[in-house]
């Protein structure tokens, strides 16, 4: 990766929010991408809703399909690459499931097989109907929709870590039968990082799909410990982003920061501008980091009900449109890093997490816990560090490949043996 790292927005439309799909209005539409592309963005990730575009197992509209490409056709004419999630799955609180895996046809998202099948035709319509698209970035199978599999879903389809894997692997290959050679990949919230029994792992997130995702959220915990300005806050996403690395396989495997934004009123409105600078200085002093994309393009309209109250806010514009103390962090930070030298040099010092391959204690690493303080206590002291599975870091090859040349254990850096879970449920 020699190039500078991209800069884009998880695209909400500022009418109807992702309702848009039942009333699509093409002019609506280009005139939030002119928006977004005046801030000097240069990708968008765009969600449909699975129950609108696959209403029954066996029909997958063609109307609806059309209308995701004349997006992303759109976007591409404003200079914009095109990221599609599929699943969706889970948006901002709300599930959005098609009526033939729920109540009466109540069936296993992840493991019935009518059900799989079903999803992997609709993946991979999707995918084939954008291979042909330029700007076409590939999938992400769904927002966040390792919430399904467990707690605190109020009726969540339980699942092993095998049975995770396997459903991962079958949506991927689909993917990539629909557009050969994408980049395609999964995303899940930081129960996968954070929370011990849950089915989806850091091994899954780090080793399947083309790159790593990472969606940074400090209403998890973090900020509610911490303090809005801490150094924890600020330094969450840089180091979710560190911690994914201990459990890839490949030393010089990419990081997508898919999802970061400024919550109210964890952050406070008037301190949102220096969050964004302080978190994306810390992300891009990570070595690896394909992109940033923020959530979200457009405020939710507040006539919308129902919704938690900091996601009417979280837009880096309103919702008619109008930049935000935000947008215009992220604008100035897009024109510097054009201006800049790119990549991030090597993390040389490395955290070693004591936890087995497949991250059971992984609560060690959530907020409180013992690997993200003592990450943290390292970071304030002027040390850049990443991270390293016990299991690795007797490894020359792989602490010489990743440019590693300190060991530290949480014991070195002074922080006791505890763990929080993270309180976060998902967005």
């Amino acid at each position: 990766m020699t190039t500078s790292p991209r800069f884009g927005v998880n695209y909400t439309p500022s009418k109807g929010w992702f309702h848009h799909w039942l009333d699509f209005d093409l002019d609506d539409v280009r005139a939030d991408l002119d928006s977004i592309a005046a801030l000097g963005l240069d990708h968008v990730r765009v969600f449909p809703l699975w129950p609108l575009f696959q209403p029954n197992r066996t029909l997958i509209r063609p109307r609806a399909v059309e209308q995701l490409v004349e997006l992303a056709d759109a976007a591409a004419e404003r200079g914009l690459d095109v990221a599609v999630d599929g699943l969706q799955g889970h948006l901002s609180s709300f599930d959005f499931q098609p009526s033939w895996t729920v109540s009466w046809h109540r069936r296993n998202m992840f493991t019935d097989p009518d059900v799989v099948d079903g999803q992997a035709a609709y993946l991979r319509t999707l995918a084939a109907a954008l291979a042909d698209r330029p700007a076409f970035l590939g999938m992400t199978l769904g927002n966040e929709i390792n919430q399904f599999s467990g707690d605190p879903h109020p009726d969540p389809d339980r699942i092993t870590p095998a049975q995770a894997e396997r459903w991962l692997r079958r949506m991927l290959d689909a993917c990539e039968q629909g557009a050969p050679g994408r980049m395609h990949l999964h995303a899940e919230y930081d129960a996968s990082w954070y929370v011990d029994d849950h089915p989806f792992t850091p091994a899954h997130a780090a080793r399947l799909g083309a790159v790593t995702a990472v969606h940074s959220w400090v209403f998890n915990g973090t900020a509610q410990r911490y303090g809005a300005d801490s150094p924890a806050t600020g330094q969450h996403a840089a180091y979710m982003i560190e911690l994914s690395k201990a459990w890839a396989e490949d030393p010089h495997r990419p990081v997508w920061l898919q999802e970061v934004g400024a919550p109210a009123p964890h952050i406070p409105a008037d301190r949102a501008a220096g969050f964004t600078r302080t978190t994306i200085a810390a992300a891009l002093d990570c070595p690896g980091v394909w992109g940033v994309t923020w959530w979200c393009s457009h405020d939710v309209d507040r006539a919308l009900a129902d919704f938690p109250e900091l996601e009417y806010t979280l837009g880096l514009l309103t919702n008619d449109r109008r930049v935000k103390p935000a947008g215009r962090e992220i604008a100035r930070i897009v024109e510097e890093l054009r201006a800049g030298n790119g990549r991030a040099a090597p993390r040389t010092t490395a955290l070693v997490v004591d936890l087995p391959d497949d991250a059971a204690g992984r609560s060690l690493c959530g907020p409180g816990g013992a690997v993200f303080e003592a990450f943290m206590r390292l970071s304030t002291e002027g040390v850049r560090p990443t991270t390293v599975l016990a299991g690795r870091a007797a490894d020359p090859s792989h602490l010489a490949a990743r440019g590693i040349t300190r060991l530290v254990t949480v014991d070195d850096a002074g922080v006791g043996r505890r763990a929080s879970p993270s309180s976060r449920a998902s967005s």
